[in-house]
């Protein structure tokens, strides 16, 4: 069993297409909790898309977040909190395969999980207990280290950074490595990552922290559907930034498209694989 924590806002057709991706291309059993960050643009069709969800048992939890229940810091920060949070009171929190730490604008590909399942296995029998993250290479990760040989047709590369759009963690890993401190994010639209480098950089005493899997498990869609931190980052002191991150022609293309059509012409997109 896997845990998947997925964060939104906004941009509800490419959210709608990471779910289905998870559905059509996760072969083990996995539970789903969606935390909508302070959504305003077709926040009633995000409502109607999350309903569906839960009387379809598609989804194990749903959270609506504001200003005030994200304490005006980064939002993904303070629902990575609140979903490291609940997970620990889970007695059975130790008995999953990993957690997926997922932004909604990533599309994960055929057998991604049991290749991580496979990596993670790798890891503690060979008791590489400073690895903390399991990603895709390249993923934002530097300062590669070698390479371990998971199966014949499987390597990864031990690193440091990576982009958490697609972080697989081990279950105790807010015990292990901890949660984020919200005041050191407030008013900031960014900066979970690289808080968490210095976090996992501390815990491992500088070794590398992340494995790299050199094979394509995700495709960060963020180009085609647009990125909400980089334009609110972008915009701070806008006082239209609410309406820079509706990103209203991108929603009509990706919600006109059928899965299966969106997934062939990423599929196909070269500029697909750079992350």
């Amino acid at each position: 069993m896997i845990k998947i924590f997925i964060t939104v806002r906004n941009r509800l057709a490419i959210t709608k297409k990471c779910i289905e991706a998870l559905r059509l291309h996760t072969k083990i059993p996995f539970q789903l909790y969606i935390y909508d960050n302070q959504t305003t643009y077709l926040l009633e069709n995000h409502f109607s898309y999350f309903n569906k969800l839960l009387h379809k048992k598609m989804v194990t939890q749903v959270v609506f977040n504001t200003d005030d229940s994200t304490y005006n810091a980064f939002s993904k920060a303070a629902a990575c909190n609140m979903f490291g949070l609940w997970h620990e009171q889970d007695p059975n929190k130790d008995s999953y395969d990993f957690l997926l730490i997922l932004d909604n604008d990533i599309i994960v590909c055929p057998d991604w999980d049991t290749k991580v399942k496979a990596a993670w296995k790798h890891v503690a029998k060979n008791k590489m207990h400073h690895i903390k993250v399991i990603g895709q290479i390249p993923g934002g990760i530097k300062n590669t280290e070698g390479k371990v040989v998971i199966q014949d047709d499987l390597i990864g590369h031990p690193g440091r950074l990576g982009g958490s759009g697609f972080w697989t963690v081990k279950p105790n890993f807010f015990t292990d490595v901890g949660l984020l401190d919200l005041k050191q994010l407030i008013g900031h639209d960014k900066r979970h990552d690289q808080l968490y480098w210095a976090k996992l950089g501390k815990s491992t005493n500088g070794q590398p922290y992340i494995l790299g899997l050199r094979s394509q498990l995700a495709f960060h869609c963020g180009g085609i559907a647009g990125s909400v931190c980089n334009r609110l980052t972008s915009n701070r002191n806008n006082p239209n930034k609410q309406q820079l991150i509706c990103f209203e022609e991108s929603e009509e293309k990706i919600s006109n498209m059928s899965f299966n059509d969106f997934y062939k012409m990423i599929l196909d997109d070269p500029n697909m694989r750079v992350w």
